[in-house]
């Protein structure tokens, strides 16, 4: 005997009696026999189908769905539908359908004679809050999606165009992003489709309502407020088919400052902007802005990167006053451009003034060594014109260097060129560091005598300067500790050492000043193969063969000929 047989009193076969709790159920509860003929229901199901009666057959007076379902449970012989299937299989005996706008679950009771009941149980407020859910996952996965792209990029640039295509494929018909104004001009990235457009505009922020506070960065004014037919002709982009039907302006949140705004179009005949789809735009805005900010930051960032990079680079060398120079620079990581060495020349003013030359190492490497060689390079240039005394440049670099916040030093070496006749006078000044090496006409290769300690860490720093003479075709050797201590070779564990830089060095005979620098670049790396190594700085100063014109009053005039 079934619920429905045990609550109304009837057994299989029993004509039916008059029912007792279960019609005063709340939920509609509806009877048939075999043919479909109903048998019995209770109030809440006569205000459900208004046309219900005893004797009436369900197909008048229910839904399609709900009639076939009962037919092909009364007849299991008949063939079977997606919802018979589902309402007949164990373990999940009810099925779905709508009436009225409703949703309704339908669960069957089947009695021993061939009768069915039929529970009806509203279920519009569940489904609306599963397709709720179902739509916030997908508005979650989709800000999610969006985060990656916008952020796959520190590209400004490509970012707006990201967050142009973006809105528009999943808010509204047509996007415009507008970056905030340059010299009273925006830029207007345009997404219609697949097609992007990008303009200089000209515009009066004012003439949209909610723009200009937009820009500013306060919140949206609901989309309701702003008559699309109002629009000025630059916020409607070509390709945009039909007149704008509504219109959402939301502002791009930035890092401190606003990042621009969105403006959403949707075509006349589409439904407006809603409450929850505002709301929507407003998230993606936020991380759009997110992602704009971090992308102009970046840029900002790698602009005066390169800006002080290009400070801190070695200088190209060249010929000056009749001598030639040349230097060469490797730093200790190959995805790096700065490091601890350095060198500079500064030309005398005239080719009766000396020149400045100067290598030097500042301990460690990397970019914190680079702010410190920059420090000493700037402190160098002011003191030129101090130059002819060494000892007293590297007092005062001294004392300049223990008054900062560093607690590096360096080692550096001075050179002060002068071109007289066919030779060149070169004095030299060491501060801790290695001697400077003469390569002769002869082959032989000599070390100045000159002396000193290292700056920056002592309260008196000391030094003995040398002069030697190149003639024709000689070179003075600068060069920092990288390229001696650097450890490679056959067994990777071997410094490379002075005496090998002296046989290289020796080798060079005859060679210009860029010949004898690329060389023992060639060398030292070769050396250090893919290993580490410290950063490697090297200068040539040569006494030139060649003879070198310079223009004097229109005309030119040899100054030296080997």
């Amino acid at each position: 005997m079934t619920v429905f047989e045990e609550e109304s009193g009837r057994s299989a076969g029993a004509p039916a009696a008059v029912s007792t709790s279960w019609l005063r159920s709340p939920h509609p509860a509806v009877v048939a026999d075999r043919e479909g003929g109903v048998v019995e229901f209770n109030d809440a199901a006569a205000g459900l189908f208004p046309g219900m009666g005893v004797g009436s057959w369900l197909d008048e007076v229910v839904p399609g769905w709900l009639a076939d379902a009962h037919r092909r449970l009364a007849h299991p012989g008949r063939p079977r539908t997606r919802h018979t299937d589902n309402a007949a299989r164990a373990g999940s005996p009810a099925l779905r359908g709508c009436h009225q706008g409703r949703f309704l679950k339908a669960h069957p009771t089947l009695s021993g004679h061939g009768d069915v009941a039929w529970w009806l149980v509203d279920d519009s407020d569940l489904v609306a809050a599963e397709e709720a859910l179902r739509t916030e996952q997908e508005r979650t996965a989709l800000l999610a999606e969006a985060s990656t792209q916008l952020l796959s990029s520190l590209n400004p640039d490509r970012c707006l165009e990201k967050a142009a295509l973006l809105a528009g494929a999943h808010f509204a018909d047509a996007a415009l992003v507008i970056a905030p104004p340059v010299r009273n001009r925006y830029c207007v990235v345009t997404a219609v489709g697949e097609r992007i457009t990008r303009r200089q505009v000209a515009m009066d922020p004012t003439a949209v309502p909610g723009l200009a506070e937009a820009l500013q960065g306060f919140p949206p004014v609901p989309a309701r407020w702003i008559d699309p037919a109002e629009l000025p002709d630059w916020a409607v982009p070509e390709g945009f088919e039909a007149p704008p039907g509504s219109v959402a302006i939301t502002p791009l949140p930035g890092h401190g400052v606003p990042a621009g705004v969105l403006i959403l179009l949707r075509r006349t005949g589409r439904a407006a902007f809603d409450a929850s789809e505002e709301l929507f735009a407003r998230l993606f805005a936020a991380r759009a802005g997110a992602a704009l900010s971090a992308a102009r930051l970046y840029a900002e960032q790698a602009r005066v990167t390169r800006a002080l990079i290009a400070e801190l680079l070695p200088p190209q060398l060249h010929h000056v006053h009749g001598v030639d120079f040349a230097g060469g620079y490797r730093t200790s990581q190959d995805t790096e451009r700065i490091g601890g060495d350095f060198y500079d020349v500064h030309a005398g003013a005239d080719a009766d003034q000396e020149s400045l030359a100067v290598l030097g190492d500042v301990c460690g490497k990397g970019l914190d060594a680079a702010v410190l060689t920059g420090r000493i390079r700037s402190t160098l240039q002011a003191l030129l014109p101090l130059a002819g005394d060494h000892q007293n440049v590297l007092t005062l670099l001294n004392g300049a260097l223990l008054t900062t916040r560093h607690t590096r030093f360096a080692t550096l070496v001075l050179a002060s060129v002068r071109r007289s006749g066919g030779r060149v006078r070169v004095r030299l000044t060491s501060a801790g560091h290695p001697e400077p090496l003469i390569l002769r006409a002869t082959g032989e290769v000599e070390e100045a005598d000159t002396r000193g300690t290292l700056v920056g860490a002592l309260p008196e720093v000391t030094s003995r300067s040398a002069t030697v003479h190149l003639a024709p075709g000689e070179t003075c050797l600068l060069y920092t500790d990288g390229i001696t201590e650097a450890r490679g070779g056959p067994l990777g564990s071997s410094m490379f050492g002075e005496d090998r830089l002296r046989t290289a060095l020796a080798e060079c005979v005859g060679l210009p000043a860029e010949a004898i620098v690329e060389r023992m670049q060639m060398l030292a790396g070769n050396w250090v193969g893919s290993g580490p190594h410290d950063d490697m700085a090297v200068v040539a100063i040569t006494a030139p063969h060649t003879t070198h014109l310079t223009a004097v009053n229109g005309h030119t005039r040899g100054r030296y000929t080997a």
